[in-house]
């Protein structure tokens, strides 16, 4: 299963064209998405109008939505963090390293636009769609 991150949502919905946004497209209504509960949380509150806020309700709410965070994924999140600062990379977001997390422990792929999680994929297995 592939977990969409909210930087990809945010350039979908603003109907921003990239090869991110066309696999989102490609894989709606074809493929079981997910996204998780902070994700969710991240791209409805960027929403200015009352309509679009409910049009992206609408569809994101027909996902799959996974809980990233809770003590399971919190003390794996804090190591992976340590462990990419001992390579000398900071991951300059808590909720990207717990998403980033919450997919590795959970064997679920990423689709993302966000440099955040390539630590994650070269060094710690994050499977990247």
């Amino acid at each position: 299963m592939i977990l969409v991150d909210s930087s990809v949502w945010v350039d979908y919905f603003r109907g921003s064209i990239t090869a991110q946004t066309d696999k989102l497209d490609r894989l709606l209504g074809r493929e079981p998405l997910a996204t998780g509960d902070l994700i969710l949380a991240e791209v409805l509150q960027g929403f200015d109008s009352e309509r679009d806020f409910k049009a992206a309700k609408r569809l994101l709410t027909t996902l799959l939505i996974v809980e990233i965070g809770g003590r399971d994924i919190a003390i794996p999140a804090a190591r992976n963090y340590r462990l990419l600062r001992g390579h000398g990379i900071t991951v300059r977001k808590t909720i990207d390293t717990m998403i980033a997390t919450r997919c590795i422990e959970s064997g679920l792929s990423v689709l993302h636009s966000d440099r955040n999680f390539d630590p994650f994929a070269a060094y710690l297995g994050l499977r990247v769609a």
